[in-house]
């Protein structure tokens, strides 16, 4: 098998949060498995990218291992991040975590890796660049409708921008019905550079696009949740290829091929 047949390296960032399996009860960076399925399937391979201590230094060596980067959903982004102070209904602060995903993104940014934003993925990276968020919904729009609440995850419609990255991944179509939701918390101020290109019919963002890079999308849905629709990680998976050959032609790397002494 030919290197440029070996699907792209995807990094998925985790959570860290206390687990219990069997008789051990204790922290551990996890990840729903329908995350890294979705990656798999789409032809790409998964490496799990937990929160620890980093500088841009060691972020770019993660990103060296990389062709694109997948920022996943959780615990809301720290409030003091975006300058204001916690919501009664936001989340107690994982510090480590938004420490770790900011320079994740600030660096794939710098290098233009391919990145997908999915949930809080969005919200970090609006938040990353300069924006805000919405930090309790139900007192913006009077319900739940986002956030069902005990795992359960509502669908609602999206509309979504027809000359746009996001549009071009899903074959054109402009208006996606039943997307599967979990966010209590939303895009208010849209950082410098992103754009807007899915909304519902209420307003609230549901996807932004970094405009400087080749491709920087982020949703507020949760793709991974519907399996029968893999096209923005087969969107990832495609862009990622380009990224790796793109590297391979500039480095002027020669593709290993397995048993070709040459190469």
């Amino acid at each position: 098998m030919s290197d440029s047949d070996v699907g792209p390296v995807i990094g998925l960032t985790t959570y860290l949060e206390q687990a219990q399996t069997g008789v051990w009860d204790v922290p551990a960076a996890i990840l729903p498995r329908v995350y890294f399925d979705a990656i798999t399937r789409a032809g790409g391979i998964a490496v799990l990218l937990p929160p620890q201590p980093v500088s841009a230094a060691i972020a770019n060596r993660v990103l060296d291992g990389l062709d694109a980067l997948i920022i996943t959903g959780g615990k809301d982004v720290d409030p003091a991040r975006y300058g204001q102070l916690r919501h009664a209904h936001t989340d107690d602060p994982r510090p480590d975590r938004d420490a770790w995903e900011d320079v994740l993104l600030h660096q794939a940014i710098a290098r233009e890796l391919p990145f997908l934003g999915i949930c809080r993925g969005a919200q970090m990276l609006n938040i990353a660049l300069g924006g805000s968020l919405h930090q309790h919904l139900p007192d913006l729009i009077g319900n739940t409708t986002y956030q069902a609440g005990n795992g359960v995850f509502n669908v609602v419609d999206v509309a979504v921008e027809p000359d746009s990255t996001l549009s071009t991944l899903l074959g054109g179509q402009t208006l996606l019905p039943g997307v599967p939701v979990y966010h209590h918390q939303a895009i208010d101020r849209v950082a410098e550079g992103l754009r807007v290109t899915a909304t519902t019919h209420a307003g609230i963002v549901q996807a932004i696009e970094l405009t400087t890079v080749p491709f920087g999308v982020a949703v507020q849905w949760h793709p991974e949740q519907a399996p029968d629709d893999l096209r923005l990680f087969t969107g990832l998976v495609s862009a990622a290829r380009g990224y790796r050959a793109a590297e391979a032609r500039a480095s002027g790397r020669a593709l290993y091929v397995e048993g070709d002494a040459t190469a």
